[in-house]
C-alpha cells in the first residue's frame, strides 16, 4: 500500500510541477509580448507626432554671466584687466564665448558682435538649448 501513495504522491508533485512551470512560461509570454507592444506604440506615437515650429523659434531664457571658455568664471585677477577685457582677449586667442550661472556653463552660439558687446556683464540670454550650447536668439543686460 505504501508504494501506491508513493507513486501517487510523485505523480501529484510532477503534475504541480508541470503546472507552475507551465503557467510562469505563459506569463513570461504574455509580459513579453506586452512590453513589445508598448514599446511599438511609443515609437508609433513619437514618429507620427507634429513638430510644432513655434517651439524653436520662442525659446527659452537664460541668465547668467557673459565669460569665455578658457577662464570661465574665474578671470586672472592679478592680470590687471576687467573681466570684459579679459573675455576679449581670451575670444581673440580662439576662445568662445560662454554663459555662467552659477555652476552651470553654456556655450553661445550666436552675433559674436552683440555677445561680445555684453562680455563680462551680467546678462539675460534668449534661445535654445541643445546639450550645453545655447543657440542665441536676443542678449540683454539684466
Amino acid at each position: 500500500m505504501t508504494k501506491q501513495n508513493g507513486s501517487w504522491l510523485s505523480l501529484v508533485t510532477f503534475c504541480a510541477t508541470t503546472a507552475l512551470v507551465t503557467a510562469l512560461g505563459l506569463a513570461i509570454l504574455f509580459a513579453s509580448a506586452t512590453l513589445a507592444f508598448a514599446v511599438a506604440q511609443s515609437l508609433k506615437s513619437s514618429a507620427h507626432k507634429p513638430v510644432n515650429a513655434g517651439d524653436a523659434a520662442t525659446g527659452k531664457t537664460f541668465a547668467g554671466v557673459i565669460t569665455d571658455s578658457i577662464c570661465g568664471a574665474r578671470h586672472a585677477r592679478d592680470s590687471g584687466k576687467s573681466p570684459a577685457e579679459c573675455t576679449r582677449i581670451c575670444v581673440r586667442k580662439g576662445a568662445n564665448y560662454t554663459l555662467v550661472d552659477g555652476n552651470k556653463v553654456y556655450a553661445l552660439d550666436g552675433s559674436a558682435a552683440d555677445i561680445d558687446k555684453l562680455a563680462g556683464q551680467r546678462i539675460s540670454v534668449t534661445g535654445t538649448i541643445d546639450g550645453s550650447t545655447i543657440t542665441v536668439s536676443s542678449v540683454a543686460p539684466q
